[in-house]
């Protein structure tokens, strides 16, 4: 079983290092999931902890879990009042103009019986924005690019990306296409903080995989 690294611990949260290629759900064909992991994930208590939010499956980083239910409906506000800090880092797979800017495209879920479901730009879709900051022009003209959401849709950074730079995330067979030099999606969740009432922030920094670190985003 794939090793979960634990970022940030205390009595009501657990911040873990989701491995890229794991779902937090037990797919509807079977296979490996966050599930199989949350009794280890207990660490002496006696309930297993509970994902707040959401990460794709290809999508590495930061996980928030609560330990609680009472800690559940707060770090849940926290997300729905927008108070909680979330910095992706994403590879594009091509060169990036800008410096920085905001991407402010609201987003809509489609689905055809062709191609399944997918998110678009569409104007009466729900608000979607997301900032940016061009971090390293890598080889190959890549572009190493950071991202902070205000709002946290469904594939927004993925479909953000992809209108804002005309190019998709390296890989992303979705909105782009899949590309040899990489194995999935190349997106990662890099930082998170939730404020806390009465209590110190909850700060976490998940390290750079491998995969980054080998198309020089180090």
């Amino acid at each position: 079983m794939t090793k979960i690294d634990i970022l940030f611990e205390d009595g009501e949260a657990l911040v873990i290092d989701k491995p890229a290629g794991l779902p937090i759900e037990t797919p509807r064909k079977g296979g490996a999931s966050l599930e199989d992991h949350l009794e280890q994930l207990k660490l002496g208590f006696q309930r297993a902890p509970q994902a707040v939010h959401r990460l794709d499956t290809d999508t590495s980083g930061c996980l928030l879990l609560a330990r609680n239910p009472k800690a559940l409906k707060r770090f849940n506000k926290a997300f729905e009042e927008k108070l909680v800090s979330k910095t992706y880092l994403g590879i594009v797979a091509g060169p990036v103009e800008d410096e920085e800017g905001t991407i402010d495209l609201a987003l809509s879920k489609i689905s055809s019986e062709a191609r399944g479901w997918r998110m678009i730009v569409a104007k009466k879709g729900k608000p979607s924005v997301t900032h940016w900051t061009k971090r390293k022009e890598l080889e190959g003209g890549l572009t190493l690019v950071e991202f902070r959401p205000e709002t946290g849709r469904t594939h927004q950074i993925r479909v953000h990306a992809e209108h804002a730079f005309k190019r998709s995330l390296l890989g992303d067979p979705v909105y782009g296409n899949k590309d040899a030099r990489v194995s999935r999606t190349m997106l990662h969740a890099s930082a998170l903080v939730v404020p806390r009432e009465g209590k110190p922030d909850i700060v976490a920094e998940a390290p750079l995989p491998a995969d980054f670190v080998k198309l020089g985003a180090g």
